[in-house]
């Protein structure tokens, strides 16, 4: 059996229509897991669990639909409980759903968006674990990824807020990595670096941005969601087993670089 084979595991994707998350979603499908695609708008879950069922076929993974909005806590838990329903268990969370509503000097950003962006990146993951740990406990395994940023790891001119979060997200692995692993649980981060998707496209559709970037890569361009994927696969399979309270960078050498 492959190393890197899911079958028979279920895993739960937030923020999952689209990008990194739903490029995750695929590519555990493909390799036999039961994923849930959940992000706020139902019709479009919908659609991309038809497509990733499509794309599976006649193969052991599948995907269901199971809309949520990670800012509110009763939206998680219908969630969690549906998954549940549906599918009998979860064996991988993967905790991707983020927001951003602020680009600029940390001094101009405002309570409510400094609110927003701590809640749906923090607050929210750390529910969802919370909601999915007893059961992973009980049953003495488990696995949790959390997609945090290279901007956890590097100061940002215009991206603190945000960057504070994904570093508080790496903190939440290590600390659940900790807390769980005598029950077999197992807890990593991944960091990206610049991603081609929509949620960064203010950035890499900045050519002045994007230049500068790509100059202090060594590998001299941006990432692919897929590419985030395999990492997610990884850490979710056996080939990771070994592996955990840890921040996986994905970057194409950028923080090395710097």
């Amino acid at each position: 059996m492959s190393l890197f084979d899911l079958s028979g595991k279920v895993a739960v994707i937030t923020g999952s229509t689209k990008g990194i998350g739903k490029a995750i979603a695929e590519q555990m499908a493909l390799q036999g897991a039961s994923v849930v695609v959940s992000s706020r708008k139902p019709d479009v879950c919908d659609e991309v669990a038809a497509s990733i069922n499509a794309r599976v076929g006649e193969g052991p993974g599948k995907a269901i639909a199971i809309p949520a909005n990670i800012s509110h806590k009763e939206a998680l838990e219908n969630l969690i409980t549906q998954t549940r329903a549906q599918l009998g268990k979860i064996d991988i969370l993967v905790c991707n759903a983020a927001s951003n509503p602020y680009y600029g000097p940390m001094t101009e950003i405002s309570d409510e968006q400094f609110d927003k962006i701590m809640s749906n990146n923090i607050k929210s993951n750390h529910w969802l674990c919370s909601m999915v740990l007893p059961e992973m406990q009980a049953r003495k395994d488990g696995v949790i990824i959390i997609v945090s940023s290279i901007g956890g790891l590097m100061g940002h001119t215009t991206l603190g807020a945000y960057g504070l979060s994904k570093a508080a997200d790496m903190a939440l692995a290590r600390n659940i990595a900790v807390e769980y692993g005598p029950d077999n649980i197992r807890a990593n981060a991944i960091a990206p670096g610049l991603i081609k998707t929509d949620f960064a496209r203010a950035l890499w559709d900045n050519p002045e941005y994007l230049k500068k970037t790509m100059t202090g890569c060594p590998l001299r361009r941006i990432g692919e969601p897929n590419e985030i994927a395999g990492a997610a696969v990884f850490l979710a399979s056996d080939a990771g087993r070994y592996m955990t309270g840890q921040t996986l960078v994905v970057d194409g050498g950028v923080v090395v670089g710097r």
